[in-house]
């Protein structure tokens, strides 16, 4: 018999309504995002009101903040849907373009979300004059609500799962699948709940550790200081969860059943680890020199 732990019987759906022959729905992972970004919200607003906590004072005021949502939002779900089709399926979307803005059938990647943020806290900071190594200090404060949300609401939504595993806390996924494993215990295939495993790293530890170093240990103190422990810690996290992460299907085949984007001689990365390497080195780089300073 397995020894796995079923699948809670959640609906993806918190709840819907069918109105003038349309299919009106809230999903988790919608809901991830918003009570995400209001957490993430109140926080910075709550270090923007300690002038005390900055190196010269805080860089904007919390008056600016509404501002500063739009452009994370947009910067989010653009970068998000953008990057899931250049990095995962470019020539899909190549064939059906008319399906690029469809994100309410699902598809969105975190580093392409990650790198519209970017954008967009650029794009504020040269328009409303803030500074940016602050700004980018306060949003990498302020992400890893959204990140712990939207992780768990992938595994509500059983999607995003990890690889075949016999350890006890293998979840039981009920989608058809997520149960192709090549060899099956009693004909079920557990897997790792790896979005589990991320909701943990990358967004209680992280998110814990970015708390501190704002509030009690003076972080805010060194300007891009929480900027290059955002990007290394999370880089870190993804990078070795990747190892227990199922691969999207398109980059699994019969000569290739890890799903490596690149390799030579069966060794190499996923897409996953690859995009997150950069961030890894780029964050090491970061703290070296906001320690420097």
């Amino acid at each position: 018999m397995i020894a796995a732990l079923t699948f809670p019987d959640i609906s993806s759906e918190i709840f819907a309504i069918d109105l003038f022959g349309f299919h009106l729905a809230l999903r988790w992972y919608a809901m991830g995002y918003i009570v995400g970004i209001a957490l993430g919200w109140q926080l910075l607003k709550a270090a923007l009101n300690r002038d005390h906590i900055w190196q010269g004072g805080a860089p904007m005021t919390a008056a600016k903040l509404d501002d500063l949502l739009t452009y994370i939002v947009i910067g989010v779900i653009a970068g998000g849907r953008l990057g899931y089709v250049l990095f995962y399926k470019p020539a899909y979307y190549l064939a059906n373009p008319i399906e690029i803005p469809q994100i309410w059938t699902g598809g969105m990647s975190f580093h392409g979300g990650f790198i519209g943020v970017i954008v967009a806290v650029y794009i504020f900071s040269l328009r409303h004059k803030v500074q940016l190594s602050k700004l980018a200090d306060g949003i990498a404060l302020a992400a890893p609500p959204a990140i712990f949300l939207v992780r768990i609401a992938n595994f509500i939504n059983a999607e995003l799962w990890g690889r075949q595993t016999d350890l006890p806390w293998g979840v039981i996924f009920p989608t058809e699948a997520a149960q192709t494993c090549a060899t099956a215990a009693a004909g079920l295939c557990a897997r790792h709940p790896s979005q589990l495993y991320e909701a943990t790293l990358e967004g209680l530890l992280l998110g814990t550790l970015l708390f501190l170093l704002a509030f009690r240990w003076g972080g805010l103190k060194k300007p891009w200081l929480l900027t290059g422990v955002f990007f290394t810690g999370y880089g870190i996290a993804r990078f070795v969860i990747e190892f227990v992460r199922q691969p999207d299907a398109q980059f699994v085949t019969e000569g290739n059943p890890l799903g490596l984007a690149y390799q030579i001689d069966g060794y190499g990365l996923t897409m996953g680890q690859t995009l997150t390497l950069p961030m890894i080195l780029i964050g090491l780089a970061v703290i070296r020199w906001a320690a420097k300073k």
